[in-house]
């Protein structure tokens, strides 16, 4: 039963990623070409990953995240209606990145007041979080929980492996790879940006 649940709340992008990005947009009052150019993206793409039509990386909904003034996990939770602020665990918000190879949970619910947030991030074989090392506005918090992770940290690789922990500072570029063949896996916890 449970495992119904967690496919029910797996999001594909038309289902989560995409209006959330077009109603966050819209509330920052930008039009598509604005953030298009502000993150450096193409206009099209930008309309893609709106409707629904592309699987952006983990990077690129970081960089789009951040132009408008939110994070990845506002653009994955669903708001919390009640003070406890629990996420149960086949019934977390999912979102799939196909160009990543990897599955993102929120693991902690939008309520605007948190000063956390918390993402487990899954990255299959061959999986990144991007072509490229890219930086968060936000100090983060990292600790492996499963397999064999390569982070790419400023200029320096450094190997994780379950139970390793690293203290990620806003704006430090930074890439999450998995070289080897199974899935590995990592918990994020960041500053919010006020």
């Amino acid at each position: 039963m449970p495992r119904k649940s967690v496919a029910a709340n797996e999001a594909t992008v038309e289902q989560r990623i995409a209006p959330a990005v077009r109603r966050f947009r819209r509330g920052a009052g930008l039009s598509l070409r604005t953030l298009a150019a502000q993150v450096g993206f193409s206009a099209s793409f930008m309309s893609q990953v709106e409707n629904g039509l592309v699987s952006p990386s983990i990077a690129s909904l970081e960089k789009i995240a951040s132009a408008l003034g939110v994070t990845l996990t506002d653009l994955l939770a669903a708001p919390s209606a009640t003070e406890i602020a629990i996420v149960r665990g086949n019934a977390r918000p999912t979102f799939r990145s196909s160009w990543s190879k990897a599955r993102l949970d929120a693991l902690t619910p939008l309520d605007g007041a948190s000063t956390l947030e918390a993402l487990m991030v899954t990255l299959d074989g061959g999986g990144s979080s991007g072509k490229h090392p890219s930086s968060a506005g936000v100090d983060q918090f990292a600790m492996a929980l499963k397999g064999r992770l390569t982070l790419t940290h400023g200029v320096k690789e450094l190997e994780l492996t379950r139970g390793d922990a690293v203290l990620i500072r806003a704006n430090t570029p930074r890439r999450w790879h998995n070289a080897g063949r199974q899935s590995a896996q990592v918990l994020l916890v960041s500053t919010r940006r006020r």
